[in-house]
């Protein structure tokens, strides 16, 4: 991805090195618990509740912020997908009649306390709605890299464009309208109802990097195939198998590797948000 030249968002809140007061996130020693928890939730503390993890207070020591070359790097590429992101759904609200809100990205090791609660890098990325915060620990492309498969920094700006399109959902009512069923649907319903979400803001992230290209021509040979990879790696079916060497279809929460393949693909053909209704879809 040709990133260097490009605007930096202002909306990058770092807060490295400022824990939440010592969060201890347990129980997730394994390379498989993390892949599992690597997937990318609405609601952490929903996360949390599946995986068994424990939060509980303590006097863990404040873990001060990396200042090598690398992590700078790193702040400085997820900067700038954010002001990609951010380009490009201000012109989509604007021909929908709307104004867009830009979200703000923090920067966080170890631990972070946001509006839906605390959590740790375990997590993995996520969106909060109550604050309308995308957050995450940048170890977690290296995790990316070594744990799942999944190199590249477009793979990396695929999970930044993936989150904001849960904030996209966000403002257009969307969300709300899925947490209504909460408290009227099964458990069924719910995963089934979370798939149609996350599968959606795959379609987003595509039309995010559809927009992308055709605007500035900063997608490189082999970054959409990056990106596509990084999908596929993060599907339901294929983290049950690394993590429990079965697939239990009642239990998906983000749709199959090739479901996830398929929306971000069909994003990024079409670029047309009005063909990303994955909750009427018949066929995923």
């Amino acid at each position: 991805m040709r990133w260097r030249q490009e605007r930096r968002s202002e909306n990058v809140e770092d807060q490295r090195g400022r824990g939440p007061g010592g969060v201890v996130i347990g129980g997730i020693g394994t390379v498989i618990v993390v892949v599992v928890a690597m997937l990318f939730g609405v609601d952490p503390r929903d996360l949390l509740t599946q995986i068994g993890t424990d939060t509980s207070s303590g006097n863990a020591p404040t873990q001060t912020a990396p200042a090598n070359p690398e992590q700078q790097e790193l702040k400085e590429f997820v900067s700038v997908v954010l002001a990609e992101t951010e380009d490009v759904w201000r012109e989509q609200f604007r021909r929908m009649g709307k104004e867009y809100r830009n979200p703000t990205l923090v920067l966080y090791t170890g631990a972070v306390e946001s509006a839906c609660g605390q959590a740790g890098t375990a997590v993995g990325p996520f969106y909060c709605p109550g604050d309308e915060r995308l957050y995450i620990d940048l170890s977690f492309y290296e995790t990316m890299r070594e744990r799942l498969g999944a190199p590249g920094d477009f793979a990396q700006a695929y999970v930044i464009a993936h989150e904001v399109g849960h904030h996209v959902q966000k403002l257009l009512g969307i969300m709300d309208q899925v947490e209504a069923a909460r408290g009227r649907a099964s458990q069924a319903e719910l995963n089934a109802l979370s798939v149609r979400m996350e599968l959606q803001a795959d379609f987003l992230a595509g039309v995010w990097a559809h927009d992308t290209e055709r605007g500035k021509h900063l997608l490189e040979a082999g970054d959409l195939e990056e990106a596509m990879n990084a999908a596929a790696q993060v599907g339901d079916d294929r983290l049950q198998e690394r993590s429990q060497g079965r697939v239990v279809p009642d239990a998906f929460t983000h749709g199959t590797s090739a479901q996830r393949v398929r929306w971000f693909r069909k994003g990024y053909e079409t670029g047309d948000i009005n063909q990303g209704d994955t909750f009427s879809a018949s066929s995923l």
